[in-house]
């Protein structure tokens, strides 16, 4: 399967996911008290460093767009990253750790490269940045500097980092900590959307 044609099956998708995103609650304005509970919450998440989350991924660059079901398992450094495109039935999984990334499903054989964000945009052109999105997934800052606003039950919601902003318009309360339904992370005309049915963390 082609790149090109890997993404022209995923992108009638893609709308589905779009609709599933609920518009973000306005946010408040951060307090220190609020920026040391979410330390806290980040030092609870860091603890928890095997998970899991089942859902929607959603990927845009204002030209091309794809979509699927997504499983992905994460365990510390370690991925599997699940992506099942509902239009052809193919299904292609990225693997690996923060040395090496494995692409499967998309070729006859499987290609590897170096991470798992470069490879990602070299064979299905998506531009995700996975390395982050292991943190932002979880409503949690990536290493680096960050700014962050909370909703009015003191939770993110907004994560610019890195030239990225990153919404939460939705959180699973049932998990301590809360954990996110809905993330929308956006740069400039790229756009990365997770809309989550099921956390395992």
């Amino acid at each position: 399967m082609t790149r090109a044609s890997s993404r022209l099956a995923l992108a009638a998708a893609f709308a589905l996911l779009a609709g599933c995103v609920a518009a973000p609650t306005r946010p408040v304005v951060a307090t220190s008290g609020m920026l040391d509970a979410q330390t806290g919450r980040e030092r609870a998440l860091a603890a928890h460093t095997r998970w899991s989350l089942e859902g929607r991924l959603g990927v845009s660059d204002g030209h091309d767009s794809g979509s699927g079901s997504l499983q992905w398992e994460q365990d510390g450094a370690t991925f599997r990253f699940t992506v099942h495109a509902p239009v052809t039935g193919k299904t292609w999984v990225l693997s690996g750790d923060a040395q090496r990334a494995r692409l499967e499903g998309l070729r006859d054989e499987p290609v590897e490269g170096g991470d798992a964000a470069s490879l990602l945009r070299r064979e299905v052109g998506w531009q995700v940045p996975f390395a982050q999105l292991v943190d932002w997934a979880r409503a949690a800052r990536a290493p680096g500097e960050a700014q962050v606003q909370f909703d009015a039950q003191g939770l993110p919601a907004q994560i610019e980092q890195d030239g990225w902003i990153v919404k939460y318009s939705d959180y699973d309360m049932a998990q301590s900590p809360p954990l996110p339904r809905r993330v929308f992370a956006s740069r400039g005309e790229q756009r990365v959307r997770l809309a989550i049915r099921d956390w395992q963390p």
